[in-house]
């Protein structure tokens, strides 16, 4: 089975756009990337919907993550990067952008 690698760029070069859209929009909300780097932190519900009511953007980049599965909820309902989507925000940022420690 060969792989389409113009989708395999299109979906790395989307991935990596919400993700920097969303430390941008995580910053002019008042947030830190450990909000969503860190597995037991995470944007609450109120949280995610303040996101969507100030940035129209949020939405399609919060789906665009969850179908790639670059995020997803932890334990308590909060929304967070999995391990591969905090791999390429660190790929982008380097590893000191969220401190996972």
């Amino acid at each position: 089975m060969a792989i389409d690698t113009s989708s395999t760029a299109g979906i790395q070069r989307s991935l990596r756009q919400c993700l920097s859209n969303v430390a941008a929009l995580l910053y002019h909300n008042g947030h830190v990337l450990e909000t969503v780097t860190v597995s037991h932190r995470g944007l609450d519900r109120a949280a995610l919907g303040q996101l969507r009511r100030n940035a129209a953007e949020w939405d399609t980049c919060q789906q665009v993550l969850e179908r790639s599965e670059a995020a997803t909820y932890n334990d308590q309902g909060r929304f967070i990067l999995t391990p591969m989507g905090r791999e390429l925000l660190f790929d982008m940022f380097g590893e000191g952008a969220a401190d996972c420690a």
